[in-house]
């Protein structure tokens, strides 16, 4: 019988070329202060994406060191190696064929940090990189990149660990500046709180200490930043989705899913700093969202939030959920060849994200390409006379038009519908939570009934994006309706509104001259209804033979 630690390739550069087209399995493991995450992934080397199919979750504060020497306890390192097996077993069950791994702060200051790496893999059979902190503010960029569209604009990425903090200013291109700064979760909770609800005492010199530490790399920091360049902070792992979660459920009665895009103002966190400073821990943890492990530290996590917002005089910070796990596997893949570069992979990330959806819920492409190129060429020669949407809108619509049909992975029946919930549940990066719920509702307003105040959840939406939605998904109705056979029957379309009449003509070009496309004009004709009631115009469609198909 092979034993199991041939299975996975864990040497220490991992160097075996991965398939240009075949599907690779990775897992990568996190080694913190607080926790052992484990993420393991597909990897799409055509698409250059991955897929998350299994996460793993341990805490088992490793960063709780002897006082006197600094070494990591027996019983911390026993604590994570126990973790490590469990993670290897996940990713053995799940056909990786590569395991990589990570160990952070931690590990990097304890004098016996590398005798238990050492133990790590003489025992679990995993080889693990300890990496420093710029190095983990590197991956923490690539992570945070792979998840969320920069649109050309800088970044401050703020990552607060159990035992550092990373601070990260980039745009779609470079990291600019990378810090990582000897202010965790835990080191803050373990050096410099021993009352319990905290001291005004404590509280102020742990408060005045943070800033203090923070000071020079928020300074060097502003160093990059370009006269006239606005500011944009992003938030990552467990102390700020911790801070979101419990925000959004006493806000808004539910936690966002995806939590990606979730934004918290500073105000809102200098509010739950005073309550959680007034709680004791065992009041802390009966806050809806909040773990009894994370009620430990999280007053000292979200002091580094708030100062480091003040110092940068950033008033809102947006959350994404990737990080370091995921910046492990974008930097697996740039060394194997499967991204050829940042600058590719940032400004085709929803692209590719949709594309991947598309896929995943066996959508027929082809068909639905051309619905899209319709539903856009009809987008372009409206902008101005019937609508005045941007750019934004225009790639919403794209989206929506490319997924449409993606509820007929569960049933026809309601198809629509269920093309909402499948969209509005996947993880299509790169998009915020309220463009995730516009692309889902115009897919889902394609066809059958038009969009009502009594349907939720269009109706909760503000007045602005429910007239996007009635005007987008109006515009893919008739998209549609172009392609009914999905056969590419009609090749194109030239369009022509009379102002004075309030008429749209639409002159349709088949793409074969044999053919009288009734099946294409009944349905438009069915259709249009909405399309006119919503634009205040008739429709009028007349059919040509293409130039093309006669030649």
């Amino acid at each position: 019988m092979v034993d199991s630690v041939d299975k996975v390739k864990t040497n220490r550069t991992d160097l075996a070329t991965p398939s240009k087209t075949e599907p690779t399995i990775l897992a990568a493991i996190d080694i913190g202060t607080n926790s052992i995450h484990m993420v393991v992934v597909q990897i799409d080397p055509i698409l250059a994406a991955f897929t998350i199919i299994a996460k793993e979750k341990d805490t088992v504060r490793l960063g709780d060191r002897d006082a006197k020497t600094g070494n990591l306890t027996p019983e911390a390192m026993q604590r994570a190696i126990a973790a490590l097996q469990r993670c290897k077993d996940l990713a053995i069950s799940k056909n990786a064929a590569h395991i990589v791994a990570v160990a952070t702060s931690a590990t990097r200051e304890a004098p016996n940090g590398l005798e238990f790496l050492q133990r790590v893999e003489s025992e679990v059979g995993i080889f693990v990189n300890l990496i420093s902190g710029q190095e983990e503010a590197r991956r923490i960029y690539l992570g945070v990149l792979s998840g969320m569209d920069f649109q050309n604009q800088p970044h401050v990425i703020i990552d607060i660990g159990g035992g550092s903090t990373e601070l990260i200013l980039a745009d779609s291109q470079e990291p600019r500046f990378l810090s990582s700064t000897k202010v965790g979760a835990v080191r803050l909770t373990r050096e410099f709180i021993t009352t319990d609800p905290i001291s005004e005492a404590e509280f102020a010199y742990l408060q005045a200490y943070v800033r203090g530490m923070l000071e020079r790399a928020t300074d060097e920091l502003r160093f990059y930043i370009k006269p006239g360049e606005q500011l944009r902070m992003v938030g990552t792992s467990g102390t700020i989705e911790t801070l979101a979660i419990i925000h959004a459920l006493e806000k808004q009665g539910e936690v966002p899913n995806p939590l990606n895009g979730y934004q918290i103002s500073r105000k809102d966190i200098r509010e739950m700093i005073k309550r959680f400073a007034a709680m004791n821990c065992e009041q802390r943890s009966a806050i809806a969202g909040m773990s009894e492990k994370r009620a430990e530290i999280i007053l000292a996590g979200a002091i580094v939030l708030q100062e480091a917002m003040s110092l940068l005089n950033l008033e809102t910070i947006v959350i994404c959920e990737r990080s370091l796990r995921e910046g492990v596997i974008v930097d697996w893949m740039l060394t194997h060849g499967l991204i050829d570069s940042r600058m590719r992979y940032q400004s085709e990330i929803r692209e590719r994200s949709v594309i991947k959806i598309a896929h995943k819920y066996q959508v027929n492409l082809e068909h639905c390409e051309r619905v899209a190129n319709f539903a856009l060429s009809l987008f372009d020669r409206l902008q101005g006379y019937l609508h005045f949407w941007g750019s934004e809108e225009r790639e919403l619509l794209w989206a929506a038009a490319i997924l449409h049909n993606c509820g007929l992975y569960i049933s026809h029946s309601a198809h629509h519908k269920h093309s909402y919930y499948l969209i509005r549940n996947a993880e299509l990066l790169g998009f915020t939570e309220i463009e995730l719920e516009l692309i889902a509702n115009i897919a889902r307003y394609h066809r059958k009934s038009k969009p009502r105040k009594k349907h939720e959840p269009y109706s909760k939406l503000p007045d602005n994006y429910r007239k996007a939605i009635k005007q987008l998904s109006a515009i893919l109705r008739i998209a549609v309706a172009l392609d009914r056979r999905q056969i590419g029957a009609i090749e194109k379309f030239e369009c022509k509104y009379d102002s004075e009449y309030k008429t749209l003509h639409l002159h349709l070009f088949t793409s074969n001259p044999d053919d009288d496309c009734a099946l294409e004009l009944w349905n438009l004709d069915y259709e249009k209804g909405v399309f006119e009631e919503e634009y205040g115009v008739r429709l009028v469609a007349t059919l040509a033979v293409s130039r093309a198909a006669v030649s």
